[in-house]
């Protein structure tokens, strides 16, 4: 059986020569995902679809403001060539209306506008909400493989920064679109309507603003999204030196930093100039336009009004739309600009969101047989399997394997022999190229993950904490364990009196990544973890490499307490650590080139036999 689905790229273990090409060549732009056609728009549809009725009330209330404020200049005009004669001739009543008029007509638009962006924000804030909802649920489903070739920094970046450019397109781009769109429709409908002559002059005076619009449209497409993309370089680069803060101080790495991040952040400038650049053409542009038509347009209206054939309140009212009209083309350029940006950005969620698992869930998922009576452990087969990263070579050319249930198989060898990967397999991590992975005869692919986690745990030599207390790290294993069964582990693996010493005992909080305890606690703990949770299989990735002998000890003591009975896969480059497995597997190259007993291989003349004596003399 083979799949082509999984693109994963290796760890430094298994890493393989060559370069690493990404994105389109250029280094700063690693963050670029392929879109699928139409994902950008089915994305906004699925994100609106849950509010569509709110959508509906919102816009109503848009559409009922500015036929309030449109009301404005046309009572203007009765005023001016009906009301003002009327009172001249002491008849006060239509002056009266109309500034009766004109102060409700104010109000009603005051209120609507209030009730508009109530309402808009609201419904604002749950498209975001659910937005960030839908990249944090996302990111983690999507495979480890991902993870390994999209950094941290730039899902930060997904789930901030253009989320945010989103947000501000929501908060005040849009309520710009549509106040245009409906200020244009309102206006020209009643300039045609005063006089069809003065409404024809400036519908036309629209044609040139559009063809504006639409060459800024194309020329900030370009630009913005190379604006979000130098932003990403930056936060990436951030979060880079920060989490690596010690080996930068250790190595003085900060002046290279301050290099290459001066690099990013003149990049950021200068996108950020190209955009404002674009801008300032597209006002300047849009102002001549309607400086132009307003100013035609008066001169052809008062040439009229002299000659009789145009009446002054009309002259002025359509004066007064022509500014009302023309005053939101620079916040039509604004909304652009946002729009442009949220463009970008949306995109790129589209891209992050369109990517699927390359360890994907099975459609029907197979069910594991029971344990055998009294054995915790289950049997584990590689069968034929083929395994390449996507930096091409294969790791495992062709790899067969047969672990019994309750055997502890230590693998060692050289780095990039194919250990981790053979770990990370077991795992499934990764799905293999060709052949299948077994559990107890069924293929780790028919099973459901949440049972295949419940079946494979690893612990891996950084035994991440999570921020929280220890008795929380320690259940992570098995969420719904009581205070009792938390200790109860912590007692089996001896940690508990390192736990209890703690200021708060298992109540301590360990912060950020378990900081506040030595890592060789931070490996008891995980060990904690791994025994409470209970599984078949356990993997330990060089569990024991980065502590000192105490640390080591201590963790070897609860290694044979967590892994007796169960099927355990142990990568190790201490031998120190090999002396607890029931079997020693030798790999170079992706194949194993010695398998036996710790004892028989070391009386041996192999592979071996040799690391054994290297790693005894460098004791001695």
């Amino acid at each position: 059986m083979t799949t082509a689905t999984s693109l994963p790229v290796p760890d430094e273990d298994d890493e393989l020569p060559g370069p690493r090409v990404r994105g389109d060549g250029d280094p700063f732009d690693q963050d670029v995902l392929p879109t699928p056609p139409g994902a950008t728009a089915d994305l906004l549809r699925s994100l609106l679809a849950p509010m569509k009725a709110r959508v509906a009330v919102t816009t109503l209330l848009l559409l009922l403001q500015q036929a309030a404020v449109q009301a404005g200049p046309l009572l203007v005009a009765y005023a001016i060539d009906r009301a003002v004669p009327a009172f001249r001739h002491h008849d006060h009543g239509p002056l009266i209306a109309v500034a009766v008029g004109y102060g409700l007509c104010a109000l009603l638009s005051g209120g609507l506008q209030y009730a508009f962006v109530e309402a808009s924000a609201r419904v604002n804030q749950d498209v975001l909400l659910d937005l960030r909802g839908r990249i944090f649920r996302h990111a983690q489903a999507l495979s480890v493989d991902f993870h390994e070739r999209y950094t941290s920094g730039r899902l930060i970046s997904r789930s901030t920064t253009d989320v945010e450019s989103l947000r501000e397109l929501l908060n005040e781009g849009l309520q710009e679109l549509v106040t245009v769109i409906l200020s244009f429709v309102y206006i020209s409908a009643m300039l045609l309507w005063l006089d069809a002559g003065l409404g024809a002059v400036a519908v036309a005076s629209f044609v040139p603003l559009y063809l504006l619009v639409r060459i800024y449209q194309r020329r900030a497409v370009r630009v913005y999204k190379a604006r979000s993309t130098a932003i990403a370089a930056v936060i990436v680069k951030f979060v880079e030196t920060m989490n690596g803060i010690r080996p930068v101080r250790a190595f003085r790495r900060e002046a290279a930093n301050d290099a290459e991040f001066a690099v990013l952040n003149r990049r950021h400038e200068r996108t950020n100039g190209d955009a404002l650049l674009e801008m300032a053409r597209y006002v300047v542009g849009s102002r001549l336009v309607a400086n132009t038509a307003v100013a035609g347009i008066v001169l052809w209206g008062a040439y009229r009004v002299a000659s009789g054939s145009l009446e002054l309140g009309v002259l002025a009212a359509a004066v007064l739309y022509l500014r009302r009209l023309y005053d939101p083309i620079d916040r039509l350029g604004m909304f652009l600009n946002s729009y442009q940006s949220a463009a970008a950005s949306l995109e790129k969620i589209a891209g992050l969101l369109a990517q699927t698992p390359s360890v994907p869930e099975p459609s029907v998922p197979a069910e594991l047989p029971p344990r055998a009576t009294g054995l915790p452990g289950r049997e584990v087969v590689f069968d034929g399997v083929r395994f390449a990263y996507r930096t091409g070579g294969e790791v495992l050319p062709r790899f067969d394997l047969t672990l019994p249930a309750g055997q502890t198989v230590a693998v060692v060898g050289s780095t990039g022999a194919g250990k981790s990967t053979l770990a990370k397999l077991l795992a499934r991590f990764y799905d293999p190229s060709a052949g299948r992975v077994l559990l107890d005869g069924v293929d780790l692919r028919e099973l459901a993950v949440a049972e295949l986690r419940r079946g494979v745990v690893m612990v891996t030599q950084e035994s991440f904490l999570f921020s929280g207390t220890v008795a929380e790290n320690i259940a992570i294993g098995r969420p719904d364990a009581t205070r009792e069964d938390v200790e109860q582990a912590a007692k089996a693996i001896g940690a508990h009196e390192f736990i209890a010493a703690l200021p708060d005992g298992y109540d301590t909080d360990v912060r950020k990544r378990g900081g506040r305890i030595s890592a060789g606690q931070r490996q008891l703990v995980a060990f904690a973890r791994a025994l409470l949770a209970d599984p078949a299989v356990l993997i330990l990735d060089e569990a024991t490499s980065s502590l000192d002998v105490p640390g080591e000890r201590a963790v070897q003591r609860a290694m044979q307490t967590v892994l007796k009975g169960r099927t355990a896969v142990v990568i190790a480059h201490r031998l120190s650590t090999v002396e607890i497995a029931d079997r020693v597997l030798v790999m170079e190259q992706g194949r194993i080139v010695e398998d036996g007993r710790p004892a028989e291989l070391i009386a041996g003349t192999g592979r071996f036999a040799d690391l054994h004596r290297a790693w005894r003399d460098s004791l001695a």
